[in-house]
Protein backbone atom coordinates (compact mmCIF):
# COMPACT_ATOMS: atom_id res chain seq x y z
CA UNK A 1 0.00 0.00 0.00
CA UNK A 2 3.47 2.32 -0.62
CA UNK A 3 2.20 6.02 -1.85
CA UNK A 4 1.14 7.76 1.44
CA UNK A 5 2.54 10.07 3.51
CA UNK A 6 2.13 11.56 6.95
CA UNK A 7 1.93 15.17 6.98
CA UNK A 8 3.38 16.77 9.93
CA UNK A 9 0.85 19.27 10.91
CA UNK A 10 0.16 19.27 14.36
CA UNK A 11 2.04 17.60 17.43
CA UNK A 12 0.78 14.38 19.35
CA UNK A 13 1.88 14.99 23.40
CA UNK A 14 4.54 12.63 24.62
CA UNK A 15 2.92 9.14 22.36
CA UNK A 16 5.38 7.05 21.07
CA UNK A 17 5.11 3.92 19.23
CA UNK A 18 5.79 2.06 22.55
CA UNK A 19 3.19 -0.91 23.07
CA UNK A 20 0.33 -0.29 24.92
CA UNK A 21 -1.09 2.75 23.81
CA UNK A 22 -5.24 2.52 23.86
CA UNK A 23 -6.06 3.99 20.39
CA UNK A 24 -9.74 4.88 19.53
CA UNK A 25 -10.23 3.86 15.56
CA UNK A 26 -13.55 5.05 13.62
CA UNK A 27 -13.52 4.39 9.98
CA UNK A 28 -16.68 3.95 8.11
CA UNK A 29 -15.15 1.36 6.06
CA UNK A 30 -15.56 -2.28 7.97
CA UNK A 31 -12.26 -3.56 5.91
CA UNK A 32 -10.33 -0.34 6.74
CA UNK A 33 -10.80 -0.48 10.55
CA UNK A 34 -10.16 -4.11 10.27
CA UNK A 35 -7.02 -3.16 8.46
CA UNK A 36 -6.10 -0.62 11.34
CA UNK A 37 -7.29 -2.35 14.08
CA UNK A 38 -4.57 -5.78 12.63
CA UNK A 39 -2.14 -2.83 11.92
CA UNK A 40 -1.87 -1.37 15.64
CA UNK A 41 -2.38 -4.66 17.73
CA UNK A 42 0.53 -5.62 15.83
CA UNK A 43 2.41 -2.52 16.66
CA UNK A 44 1.23 -3.74 20.13
CA UNK A 45 -1.08 -1.22 21.24
CA UNK A 46 -5.02 -1.80 21.95
CA UNK A 47 -7.56 -0.99 19.61
CA UNK A 48 -10.56 0.98 21.46
CA UNK A 49 -13.73 0.13 19.24
CA UNK A 50 -13.52 -0.20 15.97
CA UNK A 51 -16.41 2.83 15.33
CA UNK A 52 -18.07 2.60 12.33
CA UNK A 53 -20.09 6.04 12.23
CA UNK A 54 -20.34 9.19 13.82
CA UNK A 55 -22.89 8.65 17.15
CA UNK A 56 -20.42 5.05 18.41
CA UNK A 57 -17.05 6.92 17.70
CA UNK A 58 -18.74 10.38 19.74
CA UNK A 59 -20.10 7.73 22.28
CA UNK A 60 -16.53 6.11 22.67
CA UNK A 61 -14.17 9.45 22.66
CA UNK A 62 -16.89 10.70 25.51
CA UNK A 63 -16.57 7.34 26.96
CA UNK A 64 -12.52 7.58 27.85
CA UNK A 65 -10.05 5.15 28.74
CA UNK A 66 -7.92 6.09 25.29
CA UNK A 67 -4.71 7.76 24.56
CA UNK A 68 -4.91 9.05 21.62
CA UNK A 69 -7.34 8.86 18.44
CA UNK A 70 -7.13 7.86 14.32
CA UNK A 71 -10.59 9.19 12.63
CA UNK A 72 -11.86 9.14 8.93
CA UNK A 73 -12.85 12.61 8.35
CA UNK A 74 -15.86 11.57 6.27
CA UNK A 75 -18.19 9.05 8.35
CA UNK A 76 -21.05 7.86 5.58
CA UNK A 77 -21.16 11.66 4.18
CA UNK A 78 -20.94 13.26 7.79
CA UNK A 79 -17.50 14.97 9.37
CA UNK A 80 -16.05 13.60 12.43
CA UNK A 81 -15.19 17.07 13.77
CA UNK A 82 -17.77 16.33 16.78
CA UNK A 83 -15.68 13.67 17.79
CA UNK A 84 -12.44 15.54 16.79
CA UNK A 85 -13.74 18.36 19.07
CA UNK A 86 -14.37 16.10 22.11
CA UNK A 87 -11.38 14.86 21.78
CA UNK A 88 -9.78 18.00 21.85
CA UNK A 89 -12.13 19.12 24.92
CA UNK A 90 -10.48 16.60 26.43
CA UNK A 91 -6.68 16.85 25.62
CA UNK A 92 -6.47 14.19 23.57
CA UNK A 93 -4.37 13.80 20.77
CA UNK A 94 -5.81 12.72 17.13
CA UNK A 95 -5.07 12.39 13.60
CA UNK A 96 -7.08 11.69 10.68
CA UNK A 97 -6.56 8.87 8.44
CA UNK A 98 -8.28 9.77 4.67
CA UNK A 99 -8.20 8.75 1.27
CA UNK A 100 -9.13 12.62 0.61
CA UNK A 101 -7.37 16.03 1.81
CA UNK A 102 -9.49 17.76 4.64
CA UNK A 103 -11.65 20.56 3.32
CA UNK A 104 -9.35 23.66 3.66
CA UNK A 105 -12.32 25.61 5.04
CA UNK A 106 -13.04 23.17 7.82
CA UNK A 107 -11.17 25.48 10.41
CA UNK A 108 -11.16 22.38 13.15
CA UNK A 109 -9.09 20.62 10.69
CA UNK A 110 -6.17 23.02 10.82
CA UNK A 111 -2.53 21.84 11.97
CA UNK A 112 -4.09 17.58 12.57
CA UNK A 113 -2.05 15.36 11.23
CA UNK A 114 -3.53 13.53 7.96
CA UNK A 115 -2.45 10.14 7.22
CA UNK A 116 -3.23 9.46 3.94
CA UNK A 117 -5.21 6.68 2.17
CA UNK A 118 -3.46 3.86 1.47
CA UNK A 119 -1.06 3.89 3.85
CA UNK A 120 1.33 0.90 5.39
CA UNK A 121 2.39 -0.27 9.38
CA UNK A 122 5.60 1.49 8.71
CA UNK A 123 3.51 4.62 8.24
CA UNK A 124 0.83 4.14 10.82
CA UNK A 125 4.04 3.54 13.27
CA UNK A 126 5.73 6.24 12.31
CA UNK A 127 3.16 8.28 12.90
CA UNK A 128 2.54 7.06 16.67
CA UNK A 129 6.25 7.49 17.18
CA UNK A 130 6.65 11.48 15.77
CA UNK A 131 7.70 13.39 18.75
CA UNK A 132 6.01 16.41 16.80
CA UNK A 133 2.13 15.25 16.99
CA UNK A 134 0.36 17.08 20.10
CA UNK A 135 -3.09 17.35 21.23
CA UNK A 136 -4.41 20.72 19.48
Amino acid sequence: MGGAEVRQQGEWADLSSSAGRRVLVVDDEVLVAMLITDMLEDLGHQVIGPAHDLDDGLALAKAGGLDCAILDISLNGKSSMPIADALRQRGLPFMFASGYPPNPDEAGFKGVPLLQKPFDMRQVEAALEHETFRAI
